[in-house]
């Protein structure tokens, strides 16, 4: 494991210049380990962190996975996943970053007028085919269920 270091026992980190407030950096915390400073001294306790880490945020993101096609919040357990990899991996906060660029400007999107409009029309326009079926389906049968109606 390469930690940008030429000490043994020492970690590479980053400036503290870098360590700017959330405020010039767009609320973004520096990338990097934010394991403590005692694990981070030791070589060997901060891999079996990471490794430590690493498999606690794989048992998460396969919970996740499971759980889609299952009952269950999959995506947002799959993303907690990602945040508990995003504490100790620059490639696990890179992702998170984007997913969160991407979310918002989803959000964004959704909040413009004309899409709010086609999507208030679209979901009327669906409600009202569904209130057909049900209506023809309830002219034909009444209220009888579906499984207890006899082939005519």
């Amino acid at each position: 494991m390469n930690t940008g270091s030429d000490e043994p026992g020492e970690v590479a980190m980053a400036p503290e210049d870098a360590k700017t407030d959330g405020a010039a950096q767009g609320q973004e915390q520096a990338l990097g380990s934010r394991a403590p400073e005692f694990v981070k001294a030791r070589r060997v306790l901060h891999l079996s962190w990471q490794v430590g880490i690493f498999v606690v945020g794989l048992a998460v993101v396969v919970a996740g996975i499971i759980m889609l096609p299952l009952p269950g919040p999959g995506w947002i357990v799959i993303f907690g996943g990602m945040a508990i990899w995003a504490t100790e991996f620059v490639w696990a906060q890179l992702v998170l970053r984007w997913t969160k660029r991407k979310v918002t400007e989803a959000a964004q999107r959704a909040l413009d007028p004309k899409v709010r409009r086609r999507n208030i029309i679209l979901t009327s326009i669906g409600l009202l085919i569904i209130a057909v079926i049900v209506g023809i389906y309830l002219w034909k049968f009444g209220l009888e269920m579906p499984w207890n109606i006899e082939d005519q």
